[in-house]
């Protein structure tokens, strides 16, 4: 057996290791999911197992990476990508599921070529499948498919109100990012401004440890990886802001309201709910639930 035909038959990474072996890489082996899928007639209206297998060459890792989930193409953006792919529509073909799951992860802006290898377990004696590579320039990306979510507010007040289950309730539709106020209490004075902005951006995040306490579907993030994530799985975060803020280049330097009205630009949010707290955003703003 050539080297070539060995290839032809070896798992996606050991493939991309031959093509390019000083890449960064990133791969997730061996998924199994259920789906609908096929052009048989057979195929229509039962599920059948697939196994993926995807590997993503990326740009190299910063040198200032501090163990910063932000700033690498996390694991969850590939399994989301294929979730995402299935959940479209009903497909015939392996070869465009491929194709969008490829779409999916090429528009991350670390991805610089990826790998797709999807197999059918269930059609026969052997396995039936499909792998594909593209890279930036051989599909066109599209956008994310991210819900633009709602933000509410909730000042110090409000946070404590015993309406926060109704008000979490009539939103459980609705994609959703809390943010909170400072608390009701004063927070500690320092002489230098930068050491007083952490102090108030630490007291906005213990407000959100509150809130997370009195209602067990509040989720405490700091990261843009795991608001998308929020965003994307029905999960009701509160957003922690620190981190965000204090990366940005040109981020907010006012008050909690300030703050509040930069993240939801930075979110793309639909709208955003006001309780306790003013917000100043040119976004639809609603004041009452």
């Amino acid at each position: 057996m050539t080297s070539d035909t060995s290839l032809a038959f070896a798992h996606p990474e050991e493939r991309a290791r031959a093509d390019a072996p000083e890449r960064d890489r990133i791969a997730v082996r061996e998924l199994v999911l259920e789906a609908d899928i096929g052009a048989f007639q057979a195929e229509r209206g039962v599920t059948q197992r697939l196994r993926f297998d995807v590997v993503v060459e990326v740009t190299p890792l910063p040198a200032d990476l501090a163990d910063d989930v932000d700033k690498i193409l996390s694991y969850d953006r590939i399994t989301e990508a294929i979730e995402a792919a299935l959940s479209e529509e009903r497909l015939n073909l392996l070869e465009t599921l491929a194709e969008r799951v490829a779409e999916q992860l090429l528009w991350q802006p670390q991805a610089e070529r990826v790998f797709v290898r999807i197999a059918k377990l269930d059609r026969g004696p052997g396995t039936l499948g499909v792998e594909i590579v593209r890279s930036h320039g051989s599909t066109d990306t599209r956008p994310s498919d991210l819900p633009h979510p709602t933000i509410l507010s909730l000042g110090a007040d409000e946070v404590m109100s015993p309406d926060l289950p109704r008000w979490l309730d009539q939103l459980s539709d609705t994609p959703l990012v809390i943010c909170v106020g400072l608390p009701s209490i004063a927070v500690p004075e320092a002489e230098v401004a930068q050491a007083q902005r952490r102090i108030e951006l630490l007291a906005l995040e213990q407000q959100a440890w509150v809130l997370a306490g009195r209602d067990k579907r509040c989720v405490v993030v700091g990261t843009r990886t795991e608001l998308d994530w929020g965003l994307r799985h029905g999960q009701i975060s509160v957003w922690a802001p620190s981190k965000m803020v204090l990366d940005a280049v040109d981020g907010p330097t006012g008050a909690a309201g300030d703050i509040i009205a930069w993240f939801a630009a930075e979110m793309q949010a639909s709208d955003v709910i006001t309780l306790g707290i003013d917000v100043p955003t040119d976004l639809p703003l609603r004041t009452a639930l």
